[in-house]
């Protein structure tokens, strides 16, 4: 596991982890039943394009996201008072090959223990993962499972929260059954990237 020193969001953080797949899209490869994802295709693409021009194409920030994103350190400091746990922010942690990764919102304790996920929904959408505390897991379990198959965890809280509302806290623990199909299909992925980039290379020293 390799930890990159840059902090989520700049410039270097986005060099880091362009062209792998990255824990929270983990969910283009594979649906949470552990089928082969529809969208697998077009994620592929996506990555191939990365790798081969060394730039992402632009991703469009709703207003939602932003708020959201500027919530979260709110968020993970509500968290640490509520569960009583420390959280070590990080950037984006790779596998030993360099080949995908993740950006958990933290790790918590030492190597053998656990993250965590920080959501900061609309208030419609805190709304119902509150009243079903699973709905929320559920949607983001490529994700979470993602992130302790890469870091190694046993366990990841996922943590929704919106202000002036009840927060949402769920314990996941790891699911080796599904971990083994997922890693399945990243390293699927990994292994068509890496094909397509050294066909290409190949034609262009043919050039």
């Amino acid at each position: 596991m390799i930890i990159s020193p840059h902090d989520q969001g700049t410039d270097e953080w986005l060099a880091a982890r362009l062209g792998k797949p990255s824990a929270s899209m983990f969910s283009k490869l594979i649906t949470m039943t552990g089928k082969p994802s529809a969208s697998a295709d077009g994620y592929i693409n996506q990555l191939l394009g990365e790798r081969l021009t060394g730039k992402s194409e632009p991703h469009y920030q709703s207003e939602a996201m932003a708020l959201g994103t500027e919530r979260e350190p709110l968020a993970r400091a509500d968290y640490e008072f509520i569960s009583g746990n420390k959280v070590d922010q990080v950037g984006f942690i790779l596998d030993d090959s360099e080949s995908y990764g993740c950006s958990p919102d933290g790790l918590i304790g030492d190597s053998s223990e656990g993250g965590l996920e920080i959501k900061c929904p609309a208030q419609t959408t805190q709304a119902g993962y509150w009243r079903d505390k699973q709905s929320g897991v559920k949607r983001y379990y490529q994700q979470i499972q993602g992130c302790m198959w890469v870091t190694d965890r046993k366990w990841w809280d996922f943590f929704s929260y919106h202000p002036g509302m009840p927060f949402v806290l769920v314990r996941v623990k790891r699911d080796e059954d599904y971990i083994e199909k997922l890693s399945e299909q990243v390293l699927l992925a990994t292994s068509t990237i890496e094909k397509e980039r050294r066909k290409q290379h190949e034609r262009s020293e043919r050039v």
